[in-house]
């Protein structure tokens, strides 16, 4: 059975205009462009879609707009998460899940906690949510490992954590999840550029960044590796490699949403501390997309 989690998710971008505000216009046209794109599920307010900067009317209105658009078409996940286990618990229990199909929650950042406080944290943040939960393991953000021993441990102990965002490149750790995970367990690429070997070990998609942009192209590399088409995978891959590099050689989302702005998606702007990417990588993202088939 195909996982609801499975092939590609797009973690969706928050457009800003120039003042600062979010332009909801560009959200619409944005959401539209990946429907068409044939993505599998959206993640929203997650770190690409710069959450932790957005209010708590923001955040409600950007998941608003994106459930009148996908009307039912394709799950929707959103992002809750934090250092502070009572907080998130107490925003899980105000957030409205009609329409929500899943969580994703980042592990807890800067406070470094062990893996017995990853666990219990998971767990109670589990046992608050209504629908299915994906863990998220970043260490490069959060400063911290969820060890492959508690992502298991926790996809048999409670029953609505159904899958893992991994993104910490480690392949030993990810091959041990996937060798020891139940079965109806996902594990999910948090790394775009990593994608194709990723999935050739035992993953079953991506919640990609890159997909922002190229949504179709992105689908194509974890459609055809999930099938075993590997030629096919690989030049897809290779089509992708420069320009999944360059978005994140200046950190995300800064670089995204460059190339959202070269697509004429979305005016490039970002709320501080983040700012645009130099003119340099922009020339060299312009010069790399007229490449891209």
């Amino acid at each position: 059975m195909k996982h609801k989690f499975s092939g590609t998710g797009v973690a969706i971008i928050t457009p800003f205009r120039k003042d600062g505000s979010i332009d909801f216009n560009a959200l619409i046209k944005l959401v539209k462009y990946l429907l068409k794109g044939k993505i599998d599920y959206f993640v929203v307010l997650g770190t690409t879609g710069e959450s932790v900067t957005l209010n708590k009317d923001e955040k409600q209105a950007v998941i608003n707009i994106i459930k009148e658009e996908v009307k039912n078409k394709i799950p929707i996940v959103i992002g809750i998460g934090g250092n502070n286990t009572q907080e998130v618990v107490n925003n899980i229990k105000s957030q409205d899940f009609d329409g929500i199909a899943g969580l994703l929650s980042v592990s807890p950042y800067y406070n470094k906690p062990s893996q017995k406080g990853l666990y219990r944290h998971y767990k109670d943040v589990a046992t608050a949510c209504p629908v299915d939960v994906i863990l998220y393991n970043v260490p490069g953000r959060t400063g911290g490992n969820i060890s492959a021993e508690t992502v298991i441990k926790l996809a048999n102990d409670v029953e609505n954590i159904v899958a893992v965002k991994e993104a910490s490149a480690n392949f030993e750790q990810i091959m041990e999840i996937i060798k020891s995970k139940p079965e109806d367990f996902a594990v999910i690429s948090g790394d775009d550029a990593l994608t194709l070997p990723l999935l050739a070990i035992g993953m079953s998609g991506v919640i990609s960044v890159t997909a922002n942009a190229y949504p179709l192209q992105m689908s194509d590399i974890v459609s055809n590796t999930l099938k075993g088409n590997m030629k096919k995978a690989r030049e897809a891959h290779y089509n992708l490699i420069n320009f999944t590099n360059c978005i994140f050689s200046e950190g995300n989302p800064a670089g995204i949403k460059a190339a959202l702005q070269i697509k004429g998606l979305i005016e490039n702007n970002l709320r501080l501390p983040l700012t645009k990417v130099s003119k340099s990588t922009y020339n060299k993202l312009e010069n790399i997309m007229k490449e891209i088939k």
